[in-house]
């Protein structure tokens, strides 16, 4: 069996029964190119292949739309069945995750969970009635960080920005395992989407990494120079004045960084006070830009910073 129907079987098996017997059944052809698994209360089910969605109907067939009254649809009891399936019969003990509103499952596939939520003191503190999952397909690629660390140095910081699913994570997980190799690289898992730990087990392979799963970034970063002294600390979505202020305390020790930012073209990144912060923090020597979602992965342009900032005045 192909590894990447393999892998989408794999994250499909927390579906509820009925749901998992029609996605089992999805050709080849579609199967490969799936990203994620849409469920929605009382809406089809839905798998998202890059810039396509596809639909299941009643009668076994996949479809690119929708026709009333003959779709396979996710009902209140099919969602609570998979909530249960993605927590183990376990809720409690994911607790912590599912305020986050996601679940990392085996094989480092993600379950996004969207419901009611329950606040105490400005602070959800839990989700009920979940009404929406959505399983990210986890594509570990070996080797796809190869362009990357031909073209650009990334022991001089290296920031990577695309749009989202343009295959970040993938590529900097890729580069902190081929790096660890060669030097200390601790890596900052904040969301746990780069190690991908199940009960202590990392479902990727994270090499020589010293990994901080479910750490803030702030603290991880504090606790990585303090205690594990890395060349690289390698953190995803860097995305607040805090997130800054933490590279920042990093960079004054030495460190090199490889983050990520949302931020599909150069103007785009530029029009955005926070990624202007950070290019001036001198973290980072140079910008990698990911192609689109439908070329997860690949490299659309490499951009020294120096030449960034003096283009737009800055």
């Amino acid at each position: 069996m192909d590894n990447k129907r393999k892998r989408l079987l794999q994250a499909s098996s927390v579906l509820s029964s009925e749901l998992y017997a029609v996605i089992s059944t999805i050709p080849e052809s579609i199967a490969e190119n799936v990203q994620e698994i849409s469920l929605r209360v009382n809406r089809p089910l839905c798998v998202e292949c890059g810039n396509k969605r596809y639909y299941f109907t009643v009668n076994k067939c996949i479809t690119d739309t929708i026709f009333d009254q003959q779709m396979v649809v996710a009902t209140s009891k099919s969602i609570f069945e998979t909530f249960q399936n993605i927590c183990n019969y376990s809720v409690y003990s994911r607790q912590n995750e599912i305020n986050n509103g996601y679940i990392t499952i085996k094989g480092g596939h993600r379950a996004g969970i969207c419901g009611t939520a329950v606040i105490n003191e400005d602070r959800i503190v839990n989700i009920k009635d979940v009404t929406s999952v959505n399983i990210r397909i986890a594509r570990e690629i070996i080797g796809c960080s190869e362009e990357l660390l031909s073209k650009a140095d990334c022991r001089k910081g290296v920031l990577i920005c695309g749009a989202p699913c343009s295959g970040k994570t993938t590529i900097i997980r890729d580069a902190a395992r081929v790096l660890s190799y060669s030097c200390k690289v601790s890596v900052i898992d904040e969301r746990n989407e780069l190690s991908a730990n199940v009960n202590g087990v990392f479902q990727n392979n994270m090499g020589m990494c010293d990994v901080f799963d479910s750490y803030k970034k702030s603290d991880a970063i504090t606790h990585a120079v303090r205690s594990m002294a890395p060349d690289i600390i390698v953190c995803d979505e860097i995305s607040t004045s805090k997130d800054i202020e933490a590279v920042l305390s990093g960079l004054n020790s030495g460190v090199s960084f490889i983050a990520t930012l949302h931020a599909d073209n150069e103007n785009e990144l530029m029009r955005r006070p926070i990624a202007k912060n950070l290019l001036k923090s001198g973290a980072f020597s140079s910008v990698v830009f990911l192609d689109s979602r439908k070329n997860a992965g690949q490299i659309k342009s490499i951009i020294s910073v120096k030449k960034m900032l003096g283009d737009n005045d800055v």
